[in-house]
């Protein structure tokens, strides 16, 4: 799944996977491990399923519970409002945007 995620990212290509309860799209900026060590991936959503009601904005994935992943041969061109290079949550990037 990295080279997957880091390709996305690296190519600004908007992917598609399902996570707790549902399918989203999401424009990926920054794959890593978090201080807590899981693999993690900060993604903006744009659409599809939210167990929270809000499925537009900046989420943060825990890559072990992510099945299903497409790109979908979309793109995305701007850096978000909010963006973080730096995520503190993130303590070892392997590729980010």
């Amino acid at each position: 799944m990295k080279p997957m995620i880091c390709t996305a990212i690296r190519s600004k290509m908007i992917i598609r996977f399902y996570y707790n309860g549902g399918f989203r799209k999401l424009e990926p900026f920054c794959y890593g491990v978090s201080t807590s060590g899981n693999e993690v991936l900060r993604a903006y959503q744009t659409s599809g399923y939210s167990k929270s009601g809000n499925p537009a904005g900046w989420k943060l994935f825990r890559v072990s519970e992510i099945s299903s992943l497409k790109i979908t041969g979309e793109y995305f061109e701007d850096i978000r409002p909010g963006y973080n290079p730096k995520d503190p949550i993130i303590k070892r990037i392997y590729c980010c945007v």
